[in-house]
């Protein structure tokens, strides 16, 4: 199984972002998929969660601003990130809880992808 993670960049405060996660390989299902984030200097922490089901919880410093959704047929997750604050600066990285076809599930994590917010 990989988890393949794109859309990070620079952008201005204020501004928007989507970022993109697919998972691919030995694929029964996936339960659940999210985004972390760590800014330098601190511990990875949860951005935003999402079950195969659409039920979404949020870190309370992004609420209001970041929506979380994912596209089952697809195996993809996404994080549409507005109102950008350089709070917001670090590498995200997407995780997914997967089960494979023999049953075992288990959690993988993609690559990172780094969200710059500066002017």
């Amino acid at each position: 199984v990989q988890l393949q993670a794109s859309g990070g960049g620079l952008v201005q405060p204020g501004g928007s972002l989507r970022l993109s996660c697919a998972a691919s390989g030995n694929i029964f299902g996936i339960n659940a998929m999210g985004w972390y984030r760590q800014a330098p200097g601190k511990q990875r922490e949860l951005v935003a969660h999402i079950t195969s089901g659409g039920s979404a919880n949020y870190a309370d410093s992004v609420k209001g601003r970041f929506t979380i959704s994912l596209d089952n047929a697809k195996n993809t997750v996404y994080l549409q990130m507005r109102s950008l604050k350089p709070e917001d600066t670090a590498v995200y990285y997407c995780s997914a809880e997967i089960t494979e076809p023999n049953w075992n599930t288990d959690v993988y994590w993609g690559q990172g992808t780094l969200v710059t917010v500066s002017s």
